[in-house]
């Protein structure tokens, strides 16, 4: 008796479109008000009769209003612009430690905006915990070891997926979550393992043999790539304010909340087949910071077992921002925002082009922000309400209907389906932070992966002016959103 079997296969994915709606027929609000300082000054020309004279403002208001640069209109870079040059003026873009004044107990040694991050060590996991005082949330960080998910049969990576995506629902459901990042890096490998084995099972018996293998095994230097992998998950203070407050108060009880919310991710990371290792120490936190900002180094320091675990002192000795880039210790870098996720269907391996892209060093992080189910219900409601209200006015003034606003109209009312059948909803945004030891080769680096973003079908765009704070959020495991 003959049977058949069939292999289950992968299910296509598809991405909601970045929503370019604006506040009326399309426009946002600085884009109106351009439009409207237009407006005025032509009709105050009109009036006086000066409309000669007022015509280089009208077509200064309307070039900053439509005229698009880099992906945004003239009017939505004065923001960055603005702050970039008070930052400039102020001495901001450049960041020099001050070797002699030791900073004070419990900071951690970052440039920017990231000075203002807390450490506390928890007493019962000592797993270090990194408080944002501003923003009111408490991060813990866990490495995460998983097998190469392109060499997984469809059957599996299909398993996989869905257990992923149990994964991110958990995240939702809380309730408590502000943001969960997965962040995965290149580093080269440092030959610890070779050490190691070397230790364990090498035969020191004193020979000639032994003793040049010996030393052969000291001095290897990086043979290849490795991919290191982090979940992080933030506590949000203000949500769990209650429960912070029954477990004691402070940053022991948001601590003790955070436990709880580490033993659920803990259990779905296991129940999703992947391999979750103990929580960071501060001393495992310090070596991936300085590995971040100072990449020359990192390879020596993993060998070197507890030199630069400090994480007082694992930020930068210096850095340099400049307007496309960022140079720190031993490196420059470069921050590239995945602006357009694939708008057509594609398998869930869709981004092996960009992970698996070798000879370039780079951190890829995707920064998910659960939003609760209230919340994310308003706001579907709001975005259909706008853009019936838009296309009523469109059709009012006989303006022809674009096929992006039916098509982002149609990923509204499937999040509104997605919602109803009990899934959550995320925010996901993508960052790949590229580095290189000379701006030569950091511009081709960019272009390695900008060409692999391509053919992973996103779209990658450099964060001008905005590196700084780009890079604290892109290659630094504390869940940091610009």
């Amino acid at each position: 008796m003959a049977t058949t079997t069939g292999e289950q296969e992968l299910t296509p994915i598809k991405f909601s479109r970045l929503t370019k709606r604006g506040v009326l027929l399309g426009l946002s609000g600085p884009q109106l008000l351009m439009a409207g300082l237009a407006s005025g000054t032509l009709i105050i020309g009109l009036y006086v009769g000066a409309i000669v004279m007022t015509f280089p403002i009208i077509l200064l208001f309307v070039a900053l209003a439509f005229v698009g640069v880099g992906g945004r209109k003239l009017i939505e870079w004065a923001p960055i612009g603005a702050r970039w040059l008070w930052r400039s003026t102020g001495g901001q873009l450049l960041y020099r430690r001050r070797i002699a004044k030791p900073r004070p107990a419990g900071t951690l040694a970052l440039p920017g905006d990231a000075a203002r991050l807390r450490q506390w060590v928890d007493p019962e996991t000592a797993a270090v915990m990194i408080h944002d005082p501003h923003a009111g949330i408490l991060t813990a960080i866990v490495g995460v070891s998983h097998p190469a998910f392109v060499l997984l049969d469809p059957a599996e990576q299909e398993r996989r997926v869905v257990s992923w995506g149990r994964v991110l629902a958990t995240a939702c459901r809380s309730g408590r979550i502000a943001s969960v990042q997965v962040m995965e890096r290149t580093l080269p490998d440092s030959g610890k393992g070779l050490a190691d084995w070397w230790e364990q099972h090498g035969n020191r018996s004193g020979t000639w043999a032994s003793t040049t293998y010996g030393e052969l095994v000291d001095r290897a230097g990086p043979a290849g790539e490795r991919h290191a992998s982090t979940v992080s998950i933030s506590l949000d203070m203000k949500v769990a304010g209650r429960a912070i407050r029954a477990a004691g108060g402070g940053k022991r009880g948001a601590a003790a909340v955070l436990r709880q919310e580490m033993t659920t991710t803990l259990a779905a990371l296991r129940s999703a087949d992947l391999s979750p290792g103990e929580w960071l120490t501060p001393g495992d936190l310090a070596l991936i910071l300085r590995s971040a900002y100072d990449p020359a180094v990192a390879g020596a320091l993993e060998r070197q077992g507890d030199i630069g675990r400090d994480l007082a002192t694992a930020g930068p000795v210096a850095v340099t921002e400049s307007w496309g880039s960022l140079r720190s210790d031993s490196a420059h870098h470069c921050v590239l925002w995945i602006s357009e996720w694939p708008r057509s269907l594609v398998y869930p391996g869709f981004l092996a082009p960009l992970l698996l892209s070798s000879g370039v060093r780079r951190t890829f992080t995707l920064l998910y922000t659960p939003m609760r189910t209230d919340r994310a219900a308003r706001d579907i409601r709001k975005k259909k309400t706008e853009y019936i209200s838009d296309a009523a006015q469109r059709q009012k003034i006989g303006q022809i209907e674009d096929a992006q606003q039916t098509a982002e109209y149609q990923d509204v009312l499937q999040q509104e389906a997605d919602l109803t059948a009990g899934h959550g909803v995320l925010r996901a945004t993508g960052f790949v932070a590229v580095s290189a030891s000379d701006p030569g080769e950091l511009e081709r680096a960019i272009a390695a992966i900008e060409q692999a973003a391509i053919q992973a079908s996103c779209e990658t765009r450099r964060l001008w002016g905005q590196q700084a704070q780009a890079f604290a959020a892109a290659a630094l495991p504390l869940s940091r959103a610009i």
